[in-house]
């Protein structure tokens, strides 16, 4: 019923011509279309751009801070989407810290999942208000080492979705792994993205 299968808008340069590549995931109810909107604003112009689309708008059905199990196993399906499309931008010749990162909401909180069950040096990751699933965290599930790799996190405060204090958790383990994490918290920020995060995205992963 969750199988997401591979439906990606590429856009930017040709993947075989790219040099960097940066994969994009939308939020719960949103599009690759509408997540591809954000190369008006990221700093995409060198890079090969690629958005998978989730099945029905949505990459598991519950909150990302419901128990793993209620998420499944579209959650699984979802990592192994993401999964699959850096195993294609790996095989046109373009090595991990060259791969980029993003994603607002639900997109965001499966990027850092997926980041952090599969940690090395990547080109950087942003993660628009997100943090890692679950109803609690299992540090059993991270694995790997970030070599460093530039992350940048941001929230509202509150935010009808993602409570700070799971950011600030999520921060904590990705630290822990050796990444180098910025963060920004907006009091009273509605649930969107901000023109003042997109130009701390830029400055910090995507310069």
């Amino acid at each position: 019923m969750y199988t997401h299968s591979l439906n990606i808008i590429q856009e930017g340069i040709p993947l075989g011509e790219a040099k960097k590549a940066i994969i994009l995931l939308h939020g719960r109810g949103g599009s690759a279309q509408d997540i591809v909107s954000l190369r008006r604003s990221l700093n995409l112009d060198e890079m090969a751009i690629l958005a998978p689309q989730a099945s029905r708008n949505s990459w598991y059905p519950f909150s990302f801070m419901a128990p793993v199990l209620q998420n499944q196993p579209a959650l699984d399906s979802a990592l192994d989407t993401v999964a699959g499309v850096v195993e294609q931008i790996e095989k046109s010749g373009i090595s991990p810290e060259n791969i980029f990162f993003a994603g607002f909401s639900q997109g965001a909180c499966l990027t850092l999942e997926y980041v952090a069950r599969n940690a090395k040096r990547y080109g950087g990751v942003i993660a628009f208000t997100g943090g890692l699933i679950g109803e609690t965290l299992d540090e059993h599930n991270y694995g790997g080492d970030f070599a460093n790799t530039p992350v940048f996190i941001s929230t509202g405060d509150p935010d009808p979705h993602v409570p700070v204090s799971r950011v600030k958790e999520s921060i904590a383990i990705l630290e822990r792994m050796n990444a180098f994490v910025t963060f920004n918290i907006y009091p009273g920020r509605p649930h969107t993205i901000l023109p003042g995060e997109i130009k701390l995205a830029n400055q910090h992963i995507l310069a």
